[in-house]
């Protein structure tokens, strides 16, 4: 059974930076994309970033680029998510999601519906 498990979270200060990881197990495919999704407080889940594990093609949702770079090590099945220049809205807890057979990413990689498996989350906390 396909497991996601990230890590990474934490308290930062404005400013700061964290890497997310997360690591896929289970998988009986080598073909998917792996997904980073963010939810706030009384807002609704929305993808940030994705990247496919084949060509490691990458999108990034509008409002993080430059801020979020999103990598991948196929030798680990890990997926990581680099947040710099960390602002209170980026507050929310963070999940990895799989697609599987997805060979490129596209922009609708960055919707929650294309996702078969999710993780537990990991909460970013952004706070002076």
């Amino acid at each position: 059974q396909v497991q996601l498990v990230e890590s990474g979270g934490g308290l930062v200060q404005p400013g700061g930076s964290l890497r997310l990881s997360c690591v896929a197990s289970g998988l009986f495919t080598d073909v998917y994309a792996i997904g980073w999704f963010r939810q706030a407080p009384g807002k609704e889940r929305e993808g940030v970033s994705c990247i496919a594990r084949s060509d490691g093609s990458t999108y990034y949702r509008s409002s993080v680029k430059g801020r979020f770079t999103i990598t991948r090590d196929n030798v680990k099945n890990t997926v990581y998510l680099q947040i710099d220049d960390l602002k209170p809205e980026d507050t929310a807890v963070y999940y990895c999601a799989l697609d599987s057979w997805v060979s490129t990413v596209r922009a609708n990689c960055i919707s929650a519906y294309e996702y078969d498996y999710w993780g537990q989350g990991t909460q970013v906390t952004v706070s002076s």
